[in-house]
């Protein structure tokens, strides 16, 4: 099962950022206190644990808890904030982003194939 990295300074974030020029890296923004972000959560998780693309890395911010590290995240990749939220980053840009309920698994596996 591929595992998300929890970014919770600025300085994991611009690594993780930077190593999105050799690893897509898909970012998962979620808040602990929305009902919909855990739900975005457990279609994340069951990707993981399914049929994940081993080819990319997967990285967790906590919205709330760890709230600068989310708004630079907006900031850098130049994609307004929502929770939850996934962005797809290649090169350190943004290649794809959905939220809320658009989050699923299918999606997920749609975006992220080989």
């Amino acid at each position: 099962m591929a595992t998300m990295t929890k970014l919770t300074t600025s300085q994991q974030l611009h690594s993780a950022l930077a190593a999105s020029d050799e690893k897509p890296l898909l970012l998962f923004k979620h808040s602990t206190r929305c009902p919909i972000s855990a739900g975005a959560y457990q279609q994340m998780m069951s990707y993981l644990q399914n049929e994940p693309n081993e080819a990319v890395e997967y990285a967790l911010i906590h919205v709330v808890e760890d709230r600068p590290v989310s708004l630079e995240a907006a900031d850098l990749l130049g994609v307004q904030h929502e929770s939850p939220q996934v962005i797809l980053v290649k090169n350190q840009a943004p290649v794809w982003h959905t939220s809320h309920s658009h989050i699923t698994e299918d999606a997920l596996k749609q975006h992220l194939k080989g």
